[in-house]
């Protein structure tokens, strides 16, 4: 994966309907969204890049793979998928939406914790809210999920691994197009959240002064789960 702010791949600039790029015939509202995703300024530990989209959920669509990355060892992973309808849908109540996987190991003790998916769920609709952003017509789910090893493969330690699955409608500003640039930096935050990363202050990237309008994810009363013990199995 590129880094982020501004270290993306090559191709990312590039318009032709394929992998981390877009049509010249894309409706305006759908690539000014696009652009405001690419100009996003994001925490260092952030590594990502433009994905192949889905092809079938909508007219048009822009995805994203991130990680976040501390000493180079991946911390947690996720994509963020951006769909459009300029016809409009009635399940998402708007032209735009996102649709997004985040995923975590944790420490079983921490996974064993009963109210972990409602505090995940919440870690979301935080991350939102503390920029000042909306999850119109938010749905999805929080699975947790332990694997533990035999045979040949026993001296591994148990593993549990956090996945959150979700979409929600970003509410649309001027001309149609929201604020993309400040959902990708508050799912940045629930990503770096799951990764057990402290939060940043409004200051910091991605905050108030760099494309949202919240107080940023500097909240000390916010919960992150521990760093996991290792890199994520793919």
């Amino acid at each position: 994966m590129a880094a982020a702010q501004g270290q993306r791949s090559d191709g990312a600039g590039e318009m032709d309907g394929s992998e981390g790029k877009v049509a010249d015939s894309a409706p305006l509202p759908f690539r000014a969204a696009v652009d405001a995703l690419r100009g996003a300024r994001l925490r260092p530990e952030i590594e990502i890049d433009p994905t192949r989209p889905p092809q079938r959920l909508a007219p048009y669509a822009y995805a994203l793979e991130a990680a976040v990355v501390e000493d180079d060892e991946d911390l947690a992973d996720g994509r963020l998928v951006l769909l459009h309808d300029p016809a409009g849908h009635d399940a998402w109540q708007g032209t735009f939406r996102l649709v997004t996987l985040v995923r975590a190991e944790l420490e079983p003790e921490m996974a064993a914790d009963p109210l972990l998916p409602e505090v995940c769920w919440s870690w979301l609709t935080g991350a939102l809210s503390a920029r000042g952003l909306s999850a119109d017509e938010a749905s999805g789910t929080v699975t947790r999920a332990g694997s533990h090893y035999f045979g040949g493969l026993s001296e591994r330690p148990p593993a549990s691994q956090i996945e959150i699955r979700a979409s929600w409608t970003p509410r649309e500003g001027g001309g149609g197009v929201p604020d993309t640039g400040a959902h990708l930096a508050a799912w940045c935050d629930l990503l770096c959240q799951v990764a057990g990363l402290p939060p940043v202050g409004p200051g910091g990237p991605g905050g108030s002064g760099s494309g949202g309008s919240g107080s940023g994810s500097g909240d000390a009363s916010v919960v992150s789960l521990p760093q996991r013990r290792g890199p994520l199995s793919h």
